[in-house]
C-alpha cells in the first residue's frame, strides 16, 4: 500500500482558558427553565440567563418577585434543565460578570504605634 501524504488542516484551536471556550450542556440555553438541585433554593424552578466567561457557571434568576430566587451563579451540574422555555425575549444585562458576584473587601484597620 503506497504511503499518502497527510493533508494539513488549519483549524484554529480554542484554548480551554479562552473566554470563547464553553462546554455547556445543549439543553441549557438562555430562557430555559431549570430546577435547582442544591443549596438554599433547592427544588425551586429558575430561569437560566447566560453563562459567565471562561467556562464559568451559569447565571439564573427566579425571578425574585415571583419565587424569591435572586440573581445567582450556579454550576451547571447543580441544575436540571426542563423542556420548558421562556418565550419572551430574555434580556440579560451585559454588565453581569464575575465581578458582580464578588463580595466587597473590608478596609483594613491601621495599626496604631504605641
Amino acid at each position: 500500500m503506497p504511503k499518502v501524504a497527510a493533508k494539513k488542516v488549519n483549524k484554529k484551536a480554542v484554548k480551554v482558558t479562552d473566554a470563547k471556550f464553553t462546554t455547556l450542556r445543549p439543553s441549557l440555553t438562555a430562557g430555559t427553565v431549570c430546577i435547582m438541585l442544591a443549596g438554599r433554593f433547592r427544588g425551586k424552578r429558575v430561569v437560566m440567563l447566560k453563562q459567565l466567561p471562561n467556562n464559568g457557571p451559569i447565571v439564573v434568576t427566579g425571578p425574585f418577585k415571583i419565587n424569591g430566587v435572586p440573581l445567582r451563579r450556579v454550576d451547571q451540574a447543580y441544575v436540571i434543565a426542563t423542556s420548558t422555555r421562556v418565550t419572551d425575549s430574555v434580556d440579560v444585562p451585559a454588565d453581569i460578570t464575575d465581578a458582580t458576584f464578588k463580595k466587597a473587601k473590608k478596609a483594613k484597620a491601621k495599626k496604631v504605634k504605641k
